[in-house]
């Protein structure tokens, strides 16, 4: 899909890629592919998470299917700045977690010709915009968004909805507290939610 580095007049080029999606949608799957690519490619590879996000691992960015990438859990973008010397891509998971900073920090990277490959939730649990992520797809030069199935009538599916009470925007979990729904099934789950609590 993209040249793994391309140079205009004897400089690197940089620029910023945005994969998005629901949870289980593949976003991480996808991130990976594109940074193992780069690294076939013989391209210096520096990847970083929030340093919040331990689901899996302490350090490595890991699927839902289990692969896996050796990354450096950081706490604020602009750590990212401090770490991505000598490299010419940068990949980030779960953007969403990440401080309103970090559409500046990719800016800066892609800027110095660095390619910068994002990927978080586009949409909270609640079905509104998350994080730095709006303002990533923006500035992205290449946005790609990938949807999950829906876990209850079988269609597309763009929201993650949490299945567990709670009003914190920030929960992390997996199938046990979340589950990928399309827009008909999430309205319908979201008056569901709103009946029990009654």
């Amino acid at each position: 899909m993209f040249l793994e580095q391309k140079k205009h007049n004897g400089d690197k080029v940089g620029w910023v890629e945005v994969v998005v999606g629901s949870m289980f949608s593949g976003k991480t799957e996808e991130l990976i592919r594109r940074l193992n690519r780069a690294k076939i490619a013989k391209l210096k590879v520096e990847i970083f998470k929030p340093g919040i996000d331990v689901r899996y691992d302490e350090e490595d960015v890991v699927s839902h299917n289990e692969n896996s990438i050796k990354s450096t859990p950081i706490d604020s973008a602009e750590q990212i700045l401090l770490y991505a010397h000598d490299v010419d891509v940068v990949g980030i998971d779960e953007a969403q977690f990440f401080d309103n900073q970090l559409g500046s920090v990719c800016t800066q990277l892609a800027n110095k010709g660095i390619r910068v490959i994002v990927a978080g939730l586009d949409m909270d649990f609640q079905g509104k915009p998350f994080g730095p992520i709006p303002h990533l797809m923006a500035i992205a030069e290449y946005v790609t968004k990938v949807h999950a199935i829906c876990m209850r009538c079988g269609n597309l599916a763009q929201y993650s909805h949490r299945t567990i009470q709670g009003e914190d925007l920030v929960v992390l979990g997996e199938t046990e507290s979340y589950e990928p729904l399309c827009r008909r099934c999430f309205n319908a789950a979201k008056g569901e939610l709103k009946t029990e609590k009654k």
